[in-house]
């Protein structure tokens, strides 16, 4: 892979890669839809699905537009890991890996092989799905290329006023472009509201009364919105490392340099223990300054294509799990020694995924962006006016010196083409008592407050589980036995603990 592509590859590492199956069956709901006397005719996955060897794959047709059910359909790609013990089978489980702008069809084999409890794979065909727009689910594209490399979402540190300014004019650009592609005029329907219905129109077409739900990051909005607006075929929904409410909205974004600190102390604490191997620092505060050292020396002398802004959303990046720790420590000094082949080397040996071939990944790139572009500044209202964002940059700047004013600084939402064509989902307390949200206390990309916002807002149809813990996702992406022992319990039973529970590491 060519060099200049590295910062894609980083963007990419937030999403999976995209898949594809076959087999079609048509479903027009606009609202709860009673199930499907003839049920999906499931057919091989293609080639690209990972995993696919060991499920079945369709295509469900559902309405672009859920105000006019009878009018243009795209389609929904989903795949099937069937019940490994018929006798104790209770339903579905759909799954959500995030994003947005993530194929989910691979989804049920990873979480199988991550040790999904087997009385969960006993109980639930797992279904995995390529939301609207994204994959072989009649996907969305802005035309991004390689060359644009990571400039739309990964987001500048914004040192000042003019770089807030630079920005913004990049980030219309990228409005534009996305406006122009859009020929096929599918854009302003991308958002989580429709991705709900489209669950339950898969629901409807596999012929089930109820539909279940795993979503983690993203997938806590995607499952907050699926139990408001169908609470009466919503089965068992766990919603995990949340962002709060049903959108990815300003506020959620600029909460990545609030908890920035807080989980880099984690890190630091790591190397400082292990300073004879990587010396960063003897003390978590020597690696601080280690830190702000190489993020000043890199802005001002980029080691290859690697400058301030890239090298801070590396470490952010690395602040997910543990597991990453050791090639973050490595790269941070490769950096320091000036060696942009070494940091190359390493980060490709970092656990982030790697496409197929460069026009693979820039398709993959071009996909994965604009169907996050779309859904994010399709949910929610965006400040358009840019001394709101230099103002809110510069405070947060001051606010989080580590993060700085990257999570308040402009994006494409500035500047979308079309305001958005509903409201957001409110979430509704009245309902069945079916939700579980669980949640790490320290999580860098989606913060405890935005669980305790929806524990809030569900009420007493939900409970919250917190583990004292550090990482990004809990319910088989961690390992914490009380998290994982209490999400299998309600899976399996349908009853919630009777209060919220606490986890100790």
């Amino acid at each position: 892979m060519r060099r200049h592509s590295r910062r894609r590859r980083i963007a990419i590492a937030l999403a999976l890669a995209a898949a594809g199956g076959l087999g079609t069956v048509t479903v027009l709901p606009a609202m709860a839809q009673e199930p499907e006397e003839d049920p999906v005719a499931w057919g091989d996955c293609a080639e690209t699905v990972p995993g696919g060897e060991r499920m079945e794959c369709a295509t469900i047709a559902v309405p672009l537009d859920y105000d006019e059910p009878d009018g243009r359909t795209i389609d929904v790609a989903v795949s099937r890991l069937a019940s490994t013990n018929p006798e104790e089978r209770r339903g579905v489980l759909l799954l959500n890996p995030g994003g947005p702008g993530g194929s989910g069809l691979g989804q049920p084999v990873e979480m199988a092989d991550l040790g999904l409890p087997g009385g969960v794979t006993d109980a639930y065909d797992l279904i995995g799905m390529d939301p609207r727009g994204v994959g072989l689910s009649t996907p969305v594209s802005c035309g991004f290329t390689d060359e644009q490399g990571h400039r739309g979402n990964v987001p500048p540190y914004a040192a000042d006023d003019a770089e807030v300014a630079a920005q913004a004019e990049y980030a219309r650009t990228v409005a534009e472009q996305c406006a122009a592609n859009d020929t096929e005029g599918l854009m302003p329907h991308m958002t989580t509201a429709n991705t709900a219905r489209d669950m339950d129109a898969v629901r409807a077409a596999l012929g089930e009364e109820e539909l279940s739900f795993y979503g983690a990051s993203y997938g806590s909005v995607l499952g907050a919105a699926y139990a408001s607006l169908f609470p009466d075929t919503s089965g068992q929904v766990v919603i995990d490392s949340n962002v709060e409410g049903t959108a990815l909205d300003y506020r959620a974004q600029r909460r990545w340099g609030t908890e920035f600190e807080p989980n880099f102390a984690y890190f630091a604490e790591w190397a400082a223990e292990r300073d004879g191997a990587y010396g960063l620092g003897a003390t978590p505060e020597a690696v601080e300054d280690t830190f702000f050292r190489l993020a000043d020396q890199l802005a001002a002398e980029p080691v290859g294509e690697y400058d301030g802004a890239l090298f801070r959303f590396i470490v952010f990046v690395s602040l997910y799990g543990e597991d990453s720790f050791s090639g973050a420590a490595r790269l941070w000094q490769s950096l320091d020694a000036g060696d942009a082949p070494a940091a190359d080397r390493i980060l490709g040996e970092m656990d982030l995924p790697e496409p197929v071939g460069d026009a693979a990944a820039v398709s993959q790139y071009d996909n994965t962006w604009s169907a996050y572009l779309a859904v994010t500044c399709n949910d929610a209202d965006w400040p358009e006016n840019l001394a709101v964002y230099q103002e809110t940059a510069a405070a947060d700047r001051e606010a989080h010196p580590m993060f700085g004013g990257a999570g308040a600084n402009v994006n494409p939402c500035a500047f979308w083409a079309n305001d958005p064509l509903e409201p957001q989902v409110e979430i509704t307390d009245e309902g069945p008592a079916n939700v579980l949200i669980v949640q790490n206390e320290l999580d860098v990309a989606t913060p405890l407050p935005g669980a305790e916002a929806n524990r809030e807002a569900f009420g007493d149809r939900s409970r919250l589980v917190t583990v004292e813990g550090f990482g990004h996702g809990v319910y088989v992406y961690g390992d914490n036995a009380c998290a994982l022992n209490t999400t299998t319990a309600f899976l399996l039973t349908g009853e919630l603990p009777e209060d919220d529970v606490h986890c100790e590491a």
